[in-house]
């Protein structure tokens, strides 16, 4: 059998497979605080890139970046009872202001406050009563906000990236003068998130609206994208919600109209999270470990030197030095290629291949005396593993090129695997073997009975992700396969994160 860089294999075991890419590459691990990990240099690197992009499309679309507290008063989750209900079971509540020491010498919490504190789940209602403050008229609208933040979620059971009880994120919030206003604001920012998911995650994903059993706490729609993993499991990659008056209503964000008279404002809120690493590790990751799209990649070329003798040293690691600063004046994506050179002496060359391997660097470079002597370069591409041969100058010349090419094998193979996971169902019956099987996305009409979407995710544990959009279905009605009845309803349903 070949050889891999991670054990378990996929096939074997996927979610300790998942763990170990994470562990092997380096990304993060599970802190002492249970549910919440350390992010460290390389996984956060990712995010970091992750936040350039997307910051950068939210700014072009008028948004402002601000920041609202880490604490939510408790009355302000008890104006909006839906809200509060959906995430009561996750809130962490603060109760005292400081610690004392008891006669053990233990520190105990001391002074209660007079009103507990939430630790922000999500930031709509500590949000909205700021922006009560700032409307007064339709001229004060729109109002187009995001923050960079961290949430806090009690979770259960914990995975690395994908459901841990302290994460990051980043949540927009808005305010409109009129309800197509804030429809067209959700619409778009979802746009945003496919782009993003698509042309820079290399992670194809389908886009639609969460049924009432799955729409968020207090929304009156919730929009979302849907990303296929290679064990066949949907991850939700990012969702915008437009929250109608609800929101509004329990903050009191009013405004004189053209009509000089007062009325409640439309607003919309949308958000995704370091979640989406683990969407990025579980869409291209293989047995050897990580696999990072160039686009997100910190570093797009690592640099090893060969040297089994002294005397070829100097010669090498100037050779080495004059590749980097040649790559570091190639542009793309509009920003300089990331180079690295490994110099480090005390590993042999053979580790620290599987090292950068691991951690899924677009292309690995090792150059020793021959490489030197015939001015050429031998190329590892990672999410291939083809080695090939190039001359310096045809290195150069293509590396771009290169790079934009191993981004569209990336989605294309995702993309191909999606497509081959995913059926067309048409009846109850197909429905059924369909998930006693190795699963995947069934796609059906249904006429949106939400006692059946409750059936099936006990017997199968699988849910609606979303209902597709049909614009552009030349044939909208269908026969729902549970009901009978017609209906312009296409659902995608899946196991999920």
């Amino acid at each position: 059998m070949k050889k891999s860089g991670i054990t378990p294999s996929r096939l074997e075991n996927f979610p300790e497979w998942y763990q170990q890419v994470i562990k092997e590459a380096d990304l993060a691990e599970n802190s002492d605080v249970r549910g919440c990990m350390v992010i460290k240099p390389w996984g956060y690197a990712i995010w970091e890139n992750m936040q350039r992009i997307l910051d950068g499309m939210f700014k072009k679309t008028g948004h402002q970046n601000a920041y609202f507290p880490l604490f939510i008063p408790l009355r302000y989750l008890e104006s909006e009872a839906t809200h509060v209900e959906g995430f009561a079971k996750e809130c962490a509540i603060v109760t005292h202001t400081r610690l004392q020491a008891n006669d053990q010498g233990k520190l105990i919490p001391a002074s209660p406050l007079e009103e507990p504190l939430i630790v922000r789940p999500t930031s709509e209602t500590i949000i909205g009563e700021s922006f009560a403050r700032w409307v007064h008229s339709y001229r004060d609208l729109p109002i187009l906000i995001n923050q960079w933040a961290n949430v806090v979620r009690w979770e259960m059971r914990t995975r690395l990236f994908l459901r841990t009880s302290e994460f990051l994120w980043q949540e927009g919030h808005t305010v409109h003068e009129t309800s197509a206003e804030a429809l067209e604001e959700a619409e778009k920012m979802l746009e945003c998130y496919r782009e993003f998911a698509e042309n820079y995650m290399a992670m194809p994903v389908l886009c639609g609206e969460k049924t009432e059993m799955e729409r968020f706490p207090g929304a009156v729609k919730t929009l979302c994208i849907e990303a296929m993993m290679q064990d066949r499991k949907s991850l939700q990659a990012g969702t915008s919600h437009f929250l109608g008056q609800n929101f509004a209503k329990s903050s009191n964000i009013q405004f004189v109209g053209r009509n000089g008279e007062n009325q409640y404002a439309w607003t919309s809120s949308w958000g995704a999270s370091t979640r989406l690493i683990g969407g990025l590790i579980m869409t291209h990751s293989d047995d050897d470990g990580l696999i990072l799209p160039p686009r997100l990649a910190s570093q797009h070329v690592v640099i090893l030197p060969i040297i089994h003798h002294e005397k070829d040293k100097s010669a090498v690691q100037e050779y080495c030095a004059q590749i980097k600063a040649q790559v570091e004046k190639v542009y793309y994506d509009d920003r300089p290629v990331g180079v690295h050179i490994d110099g480090r002496e005390y590993l042999n060359g053979g580790v620290k291949k599987w090292e950068w391997i691991k951690k899924g660097v677009p292309l690995i470079i090792e150059i020793g005396p021959r490489d030197w002597e015939k001015n050429s370069v031998s190329i590892l591409r990672r999410c291939t593993m083809e080695r090939y041969t190039l001359s310096v100058d045809e290195f150069i010349q293509n590396l771009g090129q290169e790079l934009t090419q191993i981004q569209r094998i990336m989605f294309e193979r995702a993309h191909t695997f999606r497509k081959q996971n995913t059926q067309q169902i048409t009846s109850e019956k197909e429905f059924v073997e369909f998930f006693e099987g190795q699963g995947g996305y069934a796609v059906t009409f249904f006429a949106g009975d939400r006692m059946i979407e409750e059936a099936m995710k006990e017997k199968f544990s699988v849910t609606i992700r979303c209902i597709l959009s049909n614009k552009t279905d030349e044939n909208p009605l269908g026969t729902c396969i549970f009901t009978g009845r017609l209906t312009q309803q296409k659902a995608v349903w899946a196991k999920s994160y």
